[in-house]
């Protein structure tokens, strides 16, 4: 059957009361695991196992000691963590902490510094302060991160060249030029097949591309290096797994007080950050998904650090490497679609099993080739992306600091310094009041932006005082925050101002959004000596003081704004008084303008410029009904530039054709695809919709008025209601509440047919450039369904719905 989902996972979904309500199922006892958890358990073990080698190498550990985590990890985490999906393991973030503290204290004391840093998990997550560790600038975690990333793939270029790597990174770097002159061709010859094969394999194209695509790509690099290595008979250093026999266990920790500590709590913070950080992408990732799937909870973050802390106490008893989330096993787990916690404890269990029975065959793998691997890993921590994002929010000195700091000193003081600038920075913030006087068409404008503190006030009273005596002066405020003595300030210069023959207006540029200090701010802006009454015959001047104090959301339905404004008395001719050259029935609209250019508009203008200058580059193509109750950009949160949108009666895309097309719809969609480029469209209807209700209720015959005619694109989805009902879409769970509710899901799926045999919709389609999407839009309930499952054969999937994480 046709289903569209709600993209919210309420637990308690609204209810009507015709719906009939089944009891809920008597619970199973008999434990199973869903073929969706096995064959991505499958897909994680894969990469895993060599992912957990080249960590083990890179850090100088025992090779065993990946392979302990991999499997604690997967096992430990995966029964007790707070997040279902996440895969936890040695993570490559904890690469340059856990090398420098092998180097520095031995394997069997660091052992012991992981399950120390494991109590002070378990210690952190009674407290319940895991919510506390997001409370980090994403600046700092991507600057260390970036860092760690850097540190490792200097070290493990030295030996992709044939070479062995130092323990610090300007060791590293000094020895470069040396080992480039001393190059073992066939070391680099299965680190470039090795990173060749990682590259390439995930872009193979085609249908078989997609089926090899399966086979995770870390996996084929390091099985083709192997391959080729053995069958070139080239003499390459290769894995070596000593006797588990006489593997290193946990031993009393030795060393100086402070540095253990130290050590301590720099496993604790990287270990408890990176993990719950990558709980939080978890939740991202599997609110995204579509597709039929179990229903999985969010992330309970203080379980999860309590599952980490047991997993390192686990992993260090056993002298494993120290555990955390790791993001690519994490992403791998919730693409290969994973339903529940046994994906995660089935892969450390399938690593037990390689562990003891795959020992021969693992002992074949090249280290270059897992050093190549690792190489490669370091290289993407540096991420882009996250460079771009930090640049957008004005933090690149905060992660460039935190950066060189892990790279040049270690994790724990780069991430120490990094916070150390973001402070600083914040303060900056804060504190940086810029306050410009000018006079516009004789009338004296202040503008303070930023928080007015007293740190400001000297200047504050140096702008206020070059305004004339007797001057029209209007204040505008462009912060969240004032602070007493800036109050005072300003307050005494009004007063004297007004006194000696002026008018002084405060008002506020930020939408909906009063200045902090004193309640009586309103009644500052009151006394600014203006009138009451609104002037809407300029535009563009900013609002007086009761536009500046209406706290109406800009979505407020005019009839509901609740800020005390009088309304308007109806008019039976003539201008109503204040609105100049609007009649009666637009002082609504012609109050919105006003609330706009003085409240949106300055916070809006720069974007409009870019997009002025730039030309509109929208994602996606929206088509749905005219009905003045759907507010697209309030029920799809975008903004100015995001959608393409075409209305019309009904949401109806006609077909093409010369006698049943329509020109205006078609136009919008040619241009959207072909010009635009859009990379999606929705049909989006919704309940109570006039034009299905008027669909219903034609006769045949009659008046061809202008609206009949156009309401006969809809008879194909009176058609479709009238066939099989098994085949009829409906709401997931639920039964349409009345035949109109069923004519418009109908006619998502029928338009979304139409839309599909348009020549730009199809040549699109065909590439592989363009998805199209059916929404309906429930009115009386606010809620939103999306149509999924679609594969041509008019038969729908019920997925369950998740829940949006911000």
């Amino acid at each position: 059957m046709s289903a569209c989902t709600p993209t919210r996972a309420d637990s308690t979904p609204p209810k009507r009361d015709h719906r009939p309500q089944s009891p809920p199922p008597a619970p199973r006892r008999r434990f199973r695991i869903a073929g969706a958890d096995v064959s991505a358990s499958i897909t994680v073990f894969l990469i895993a196992l060599p992912l957990s080698l080249g960590i083990a190498l890179a850090t100088g550990a025992p090779l065993q000691a990946g392979l302990v985590a991999a499997a604690v990890g997967g096992i430990v985490v995966g029964r007790i963590g707070g997040s279902p999906l996440q895969v936890s393991g040695p993570a490559a973030g904890l690469t340059v902490v856990t090398a420098e503290l092998i180097q520095r204290y031995g394997w069997r004391t660091t052992c012991a510094i992981t399950v120390l840093a494991g109590f002070a998990q378990l210690g952190l997550g009674c407290l319940r302060v895991a919510r506390g560790a997001l409370a980090v600038s994403p600046a700092i975690v991507h600057g260390m991160l970036a860092g760690i990333g850097v540190t490792i793939a200097v070290a493990q270029l030295h030996i992709v060249l044939g070479g062995t790597p130092q323990s610090a990174v300007l060791d590293n770097l000094r020895g470069l030029p040396a080992q480039l002159a001393d190059v073992r061709p066939a070391s680099l010859a299965v680190s470039a097949l090795t990173l060749a094969l990682l590259l390439l394999w995930p872009r193979l194209p085609g249908r078989t591309g997609r089926l090899l695509r399966s086979v995770p790509a870390a996996l084929v690099a390091v099985t083709g290096a192997t391959g080729a290595a053995a069958l070139a008979g080239v003499g390459l250093p290769e894995v070596e797994l000593p006797s588990w026999r006489s593997h290193a266990l946990a031993g009393l920790p030795e060393g100086p007080v402070l540095g253990l500590v130290a050590a301590v709590l720099t496993i604790t913070l990287v270990c408890s950050v990176q993990s719950l950080l990558g709980a939080v992408a978890v939740d991202k990732l599997v609110a995204a998904r579509t597709g039929p799937a179990a229903h999985v909870g969010r992330s309970d973050l203080d379980r999860e650090l309590l599952g980490q802390g047991a997993a390192n106490i686990v992993s260090g008893t056993l002298g494993g490497l120290p555990v955390a989330g790791v993001a690519v096993r994490s992403t791998a787990n919730v693409n290969a679609g994973a339903v529940s916690r046994n994906s995660t404890i089935l892969h450390g269990v399938l690593v037990v099993a390689a562990a003891l029975l795959m020992v021969p065959v693992l002992e074949f793998i090249p280290l270059a080739s897992l050093a190549a691997l690792v190489m490669a890993i370091g290289i993407q921590m540096v991420s882009l992306h996250h460079i771009r994002t930090v640049t957008r929010h004005r933090e690149v000195l905060v992660y460039v600091v935190t950066t060189l700091g892990v790279v040049f000193l270690n994790v724990l003081q780069g991430v120490a310094l990094g916070i150390a600038v973001a402070v600083g920075v914040a303060l900056h913030r804060l504190t940086r009041t810029r306050i410009t006087h000018d006079e516009q068409e004789g009338v004296h404008h202040v503008h303070v932006r930023g928080q007015l503190t007293f740190l400001a006030v000297p200047r504050l009273s140096r702008i206020l005082h070059r305004v004339p005596q007797g001057a029209d002066t209007v204040v505008e405020m462009d912060g969240s925050f004032m602070d007493h003595a800036a109050y005072e300030t300003l307050q005494d210069w009004q007063k004297t101002h007004t006194a000696r023959g002026g008018t002084v207006r405060i008002t506020s540029r930020r939408a909906g959004v009063r200045i902090a200090e004193p309640a009586t701010f309103a009644a500052l802006a009151a006394n600014s000596g203006t009138d009451s009454s609104q002037d809407f015959t300029a535009d563009t001047t900013p609002a007086v003081s009761t536009d500046a104090d209406c706290r109406c959301r800009p979505w407020t339905a005019w009839r509901n704004h609740q800020c005390g404004r009088p309304q308007p008395a109806p008019s039976h001719g003539g201008h109503p008084e204040g609105t100049g050259r609007f009649p009666s029935s637009g002082h609504d609209l012609a109050r919105g303008i006003s609330a706009f250019q003085c409240h949106t508009a300055p916070l809006v203008r720069d974007e409009l410029a870019r997009l002025a200058r730039e030309g509109q580059r929208p994602s996606h193509l929206f088509l749905t009904c005219s009905d003045s109750r759907l507010v697209t950009s309030m029920i799809t949160s975008s903004g100015p530039g995001d959608l393409f949108v075409v209305r019309n009666v009904g949401n109806l895309v006609p077909p093409p054709g010369e006698e049943s097309g329509d020109d205006s719809v078609a136009a919008a969609i040619e241009y959207a695809v072909d010009v635009l480029q859009v990379r999606s469209i929705t049909v989006c209807g919704h309940s109570g919709c006039g034009a299905m209700q008027a669909l219903l209720s034609s006769e045949p015959g009659g008046a061809r008025t202008p609206l009949k005619r156009w309401l006969r694109h809809g008879r194909p989805s009176l058609e479709r209601l009238a066939g099989d009902a098994a085949d009829r879409p409906r709401l997931a769970g639920l039964e349409p509440a009345d035949t109109v509710e069923r004519l418009c899901l109908a006619n998502v799926v029928q338009q979304l047919e139409h839309l599909r045999s348009h020549e730009s919709v199809a040549r699109a389609l065909r590439e592989g450039a363009l998805q199209l999407h059916g929404m309906y839009f429930h009115v009386g309930e606010a809620q939103a369904y999306l149509l999924t499952g679609t594969d041509g054969s008019e038969v729908f999937d019920r997925v369950r719905a998740a829940e949006l994480s911000v």
